[in-house]
């Protein structure tokens, strides 16, 4: 698994298939433990992840943690990370539909590789990616879908979103994650 996800990984930082290989710093490819259990899709490369060549490592990805670490997940033993394009968009703007398809094929591939039970689409970029049907988080966060290869596929609201919308009341997005998070804890737990 290690030796043909580090294959695409090579692959994809020589990649200059659009024109954010232009500007990137670093390729964002993934973080936390390839595995065939849990896989969270994110949307794009910040400034942050962009710098450092990792996905989520800002404020978002902090939080991140902290919502995994509250069902006993960690990207360290639990969690493979990716992007749905692995370059940063100028200005953190949303990708392109041709940046998308760019880097579709890396995506594909690691989602093939890992073979995943259970697929965490993380915001809406992400959601229009794999679930293109669908037409809005707020709607389909939260629900199961059939994803590649048996996996089941949850979308959730991305941490940055959570970031700006700070209420924990019922019915808050904060409420509505840790209502999803602990779907997908229960979920894990069964596979």
């Amino acid at each position: 698994m290690y030796e043909k996800l580090n294959e695409i990984k090579e692959k994809c930082l020589n990649c200059k298939k659009c024109p954010l290989h232009a500007s990137r710093t670093n390729v964002v490819f993934s973080d936390g433990v390839a595995n065939s259990k849990l896989v969270l899709v994110g949307e794009a490369p910040g400034y942050w992840e962009d710098m450092k060549g990792l996905p989520f490592v800002g404020r978002a990805g902090q939080l991140l943690d902290k919502i995994f670490e509250c069902v006993n997940l960690s990207r360290k033993e639990h969690v493979y990370i990716c992007n749905t394009i692995k370059c940063r968009p100028p200005e953190n703007r949303n990708p392109l539909p041709e940046e998308k398809e760019a880097c579709k094929e890396y995506l594909d591939k690691q989602l093939e590789i890992l073979k995943p039970k259970i697929i965490l689409i993380c915001g809406s970029v992400a959601l229009n990616s794999l679930l293109p049907n669908e037409k809005g988080i707020t709607r389909a966060r939260g629900k199961w879908f059939d994803g590649p290869n048996g996996a089941k596929m949850m979308p959730i609201f991305h941490p940055s979103y959570l970031l700006r919308n700070d209420s924990r009341e019922k019915g808050s997005p904060k409420w509505l994650m840790w209502q999803d998070i602990k779907e997908v804890k229960r979920m894990y737990d069964t596979l």
